[in-house]
């Protein structure tokens, strides 16, 4: 089977599907990813094939930067941005640039199906133009299907210009859709014609915690989100609790936070793996990575949503037990202490925590997906 994987050049939209894109070639199946220039390097450490698609991330929000004369989304309500730029950034400029390079590739590829990840909307329009079937993968809980209304307003013309018409929801639901979020973290559900399948979002804990009489909170801001205000102001509203902090930068340098409080420990990076089994509380921006991960370990979560699904995956979160989420307008060093305290003292969040891990270990995991999809578009 040859399989064409889009996805926009993001690290945080590629990573969900890396655990398939292995799973696939282990079985013997040939994987092309389309994507930014940006993705070249870690698509190539996976052994896919890999062919450039579009200009990237950088290049279409100058686009609509110059649209808008001035910081796309500057303004809008936390609970408008998906509304605002999975229509116009990721419909409207992002697909136009990416859906002829996409269509190339899987024509090289001589695809027999196309996977894209949600953002990714010149896959499915490939898949309608090269005439196989498409995949759906999922790389956080569903938006909500009035986002993909007016995205499906965006790329109608687009799919005119291919002569086609949309099958409605930009052609996301229009095949197989791969859910990866547990139960109790879904609140949406597949379009009435749609089919789908489930896949273990987050590896399972590696070990069982290492007992320590201090509690263990985790730090991370993601890859893309990362602030040093945001960084200081946990380290300060934590600075004189018994607890012990451990902070991972990403893209910013670890010396970037200045002089940090004797109970806390600053890292460029490390394995969540590693860490999550001993964690207490996570403390993190909402990325669905993360979110993920944490789950799968039962630990507790403190969001301090900072853009793009945070907001979502935050209210999520809260809505079901399991975590806290502080908004802009309430962020201050005492909430996010006291919002700490909360999550250590009150054992229902970890109970609730622990209830949506063993959902996540009873969803199948990329092996047995992949066996799926190859006996449903195989040769």
């Amino acid at each position: 089977m040859n399989v064409l994987v889009v996805t926009v050049p993001a690290a945080g939209h590629l990573n969900p599907m890396l655990p398939l894109v292995e799973a696939l070639q282990a079985q013997g199946d040939r994987v092309m990813v389309a994507s930014g220039a940006e993705l070249s390097a870690a698509v190539d450490r996976t052994g896919a094939g890999f062919r450039t698609a579009g200009h990237g991330e950088m290049d279409w929000f100058d686009k609509l930067r110059r649209r808008t004369r001035g910081a796309p989304g500057d303004g809008l309500a936390p609970e408008r941005i998906s509304h605002y730029f999975l229509p116009r950034l990721f419909g409207e400029v992002a697909t136009d640039d990416m859906a002829d390079d996409v269509v190339a590739a899987g024509r090289e590829l001589e695809a027999d199906v196309v996977m894209f990840e949600t953002y990714a909307l010149a896959g499915p329009l490939a898949a309608a133009v090269l005439g196989v079937p498409g995949v759906h993968h999922l790389i956080s809980p569903m938006p909500p299907l009035d986002v993909l209304e007016l995205v499906d307003d965006a790329v109608c013309p687009l799919w005119r210009a291919y002569k086609l018409d949309s099958p409605g929801y930009g052609g996301v639901y229009a095949g197989t859709t791969i859910e990866i979020s547990p139960p109790s973290l879904e609140r949406q559900s597949v379009p009435a014609g749609g089919s789908f399948l489930t896949l273990r979002p987050a590896p399972l804990p590696i070990r069982k915690a290492e007992p320590s009489g201090v509690p263990l909170i985790y730090l991370t801001m993601g890859t893309f989100m990362a602030s040093v205000d945001v960084f200081r102001l946990v380290l300060d509203a934590l600075a004189d609790e018994p607890v012990r902090v451990l902070v991972t930068t990403g893209p910013l340098e670890a010396e970037s936070l200045g002089a940090v409080p004797a109970n806390a420990r600053v890292e460029r990076f490390v394995p969540q793996a590693e860490v999550l089994p001993d964690c207490a509380v996570v403390v993190h921006h909402g990325g669905s990575g993360t979110m993920y991960g944490s789950l799968a370990h039962g630990a507790p979560q403190l969001v301090i949503p900072q853009g793009a699904d945070n907001f979502i995956n935050g209210a999520l979160m809260a809505g079901i037990g399991v975590g806290i989420s502080i908004g802009p307008t309430e962020l201050s060093p005492d909430r996010v202490r006291k919002g700490v305290r909360e999550l250590l003292d009150d054992r229902g969040y970890a109970e609730s925590a622990r209830l949506v891990a063993s959902e996540i270990a009873a969803m199948p995991e990329a092996s047995e997906v992949a066996r799926e999809l190859s006996r449903r578009f195989g040769r």
